[in-house]
């Protein structure tokens, strides 16, 4: 199925809850939704359920649907369809188009497979901009055919909280993939990433896009650093 499709029937569907996601920090639920003869999977996180943290607003699930649209605006697909509903069982939250993944597959199993180091790469890259502050393993998902980035919710944040598990291009140049992706970012229409971060963090997130084209090659981790620069746990 196509995005424009996934968007919409994830945006206006008819919501029903089948289940929580066990494996879920917060309140994720699986959920069908129904419209136009079709249907479909998603997840569903409410901001009812989230836990507060002490360095993050509330609203996380408006975090998840910005990783959408910077990877939609970047051209990178990696991050599974997700958008904004405010009318969910449980209030305002985001719906992210369901990935069937192969369970036992994560990013230390797959990153030795080569026809996925430019998909890597590119997320490696993805999250320096986004700032993903928890990049786990488990946070990459397989379905057979292609590789999702999932659980982008701790991103975006205007201190420097980059944690991830994928350091293997630190000090790499970046490539003509990540270079296109970065300049197609920084010169595209980013009103639909503004709508979910506002302005000044959009401003984070252009000048960090700037910073890492201008370097020409990714960032090495910094372990005298403000935050450690793995996730905990790393899957």
């Amino acid at each position: 199925m196509d995005r424009g499709f996934q968007e919409e029937l994830l945006a206006h569907g008819t919501i029903t809850v089948e289940g929580r996601i066990l494996a879920s920090s917060n309140q994720a639920l699986l959920v069908v939704l129904e419209g136009n003869g079709a249907s479909a999977r998603a997840c569903y996180k409410a901001e009812a359920g989230e836990r507060p943290l002490w360095d993050f607003p509330e609203g996380l699930w408006r975090r998840e649907v910005a990783a959408y649209e910077l990877d939609r605006l970047a051209g990178t697909d990696l991050v599974p369809t997700t958008v904004a509903r405010e009318d969910g069982p449980f209030g305002p939250g985001s719906l992210q188009w369901w990935i069937d993944d192969a369970l036992d597959e994560h990013y230390f199993t797959l990153r030795e497979r080569p026809e996925f180091v430019t998909w890597f790469a590119r997320l490696a890259a993805f999250d320096v901009v986004a700032n993903n502050a928890d990049r786990k393993a488990g946070h990459i998902l397989y379905d057979g055919s292609r590789l999702w980035a999932i659980d982008n919710g701790l991103c975006f944040h205007g201190e420097d909280k980059l944690r991830t598990v994928i350091w293997d291009f630190a000090g790499e140049p970046l490539g003509e993939e990540v270079t296109a992706d970065l300049e197609r970012l920084l010169e595209g229409d980013a009103s639909r990433l503004a709508a979910m971060l506002g302005d000044e963090e959009l401003g984070y997130v252009l000048r960090r896009a700037q910073r890492l084209l201008g370097a020409g090659h990714f960032p090495d981790p910094d372990p005298d650093g403000d935050y450690p620069p793995y996730p905990w746990p790393l899957i």
